[in-house]
């Protein structure tokens, strides 16, 4: 059904990457919503969205006017993004931002304390940080907050997990985790907007502080391997300390923290299971499996 009442504006942060503009798409399908785009480089993306402006986390002083006449925000960061102020003074930045412009519901995009859960035996920050910006958000008194919990992407595996070439002609992974470990909560992030669609859309379902994970499927490295050996790959994994794999390149050390985590106490971090579903709930479908993204994206003919 296409809703027929007056489109609220939504401003999206990070509307040109995969998180943001899965939740751009979702937002703009059945008319409920206009979607302003913010980007630090307007004139690059004209058409993304309704609306696209100017602005940069990083300098506060643009978020005011991004901000201006929006119902509601899905804000995000980006750890690996070179440069700015930090995750954190990023997230807190947006979230005064959005206060003071009468936001009347914000999305944060957020990922488990790993500090906390692991009782400091693990450190990273790109997790870490974003669990952080969580009390602000909870505390600025938005009529309406959802945080948002974005998995393991399934794109990390066509991306900077692909896997690599060995000398007995195979490929695979060499990484610092048990590969059965069946404890990686991961999924399709273009579908991450149909959640964050749904909790904009039912803010008496999904805006009283709710956590809702995007989670399509439970993976070990020993059912990736499996799965996409049966398209028709010949993959491999090895298994490496993590005190050696953090000197395979710059930023493998927090890789390392990583996978130790995942391992001992899993991507999420505890039992999510009620959160997953009142997910699945608010986005009005279940994510797809890994079997079935990978089926349609890394099939060994259509890999060729």
């Amino acid at each position: 059904m296409v809703y027929t009442g007056s489109p609220k504006l939504i401003a999206v942060v990070g509307a040109t990457g995969s998180q943001g503009g899965s939740v751009a798409r979702a937002l703009r399908d059945g008319g409920r919503f206009r979607v302003r785009a913010l980007t630090r480089h307007p004139d690059q993306h004209a058409g993304i969205a309704d609306e696209v402006v100017e602005a940069d986390l990083n300098r506060p002083e643009s978020l005011p006017a991004a901000l201006d006449g929006a119902h509601g925000v899905f804000a995000m960061t980006n750890f690996w993004e070179p440069g700015g102020v930090g995750e954190v003074a990023q997230g807190e930045a947006v979230v005064r931002a959005a206060k003071r412009a009468g936001v009347r519901h914000f999305v944060w995009s957020t990922l488990p304390n790993v500090e906390q859960i692991s009782g400091g035996a693990f450190h990273v920050p790109h997790f870490t940080d974003k669990s952080k910006v969580d009390a602000a958000v909870a505390a600025a008194g938005f009529e309406h907050h959802t945080f948002v919990v974005p998995p393991f992407y399934y794109q990390n595996l066509l991306t900077n997990l692909v896997p690599q070439a060995r000398p007995d002609g195979s490929t695979g992974w060499t990484l610092p985790i048990d590969p059965a470990a069946r404890l990686i909560h991961a999924g399709d992030i273009t579908e991450l907007g149909a959640i964050v669609a749904g909790a904009f859309s039912q803010p008496d379902l999904a805006g009283s502080g709710e956590y809702l994970p995007l989670v399509g499927d439970l993976l070990s490295f020993g059912d990736i391997v499996a799965t996409l050996n049966g398209l028709g790959h010949r993959h491999t994994f090895e298994r490496v300390p993590a005190d050696v794999f953090a000197g395979f390149f710059p930023g493998a050390g927090e890789l390392a923290e990583m996978f130790g985590y995942f391992e001992k106490h899993s991507y999420l971090g505890g039992a999510w299971e009620d959160r997953i579903a009142l997910a699945n709930r608010v986005a009005g479908r279940r994510p797809t499996n890994f079997a079935t993204w990978a089926q349609a994206n890394l099939a060994a003919a259509h890999a060729a």
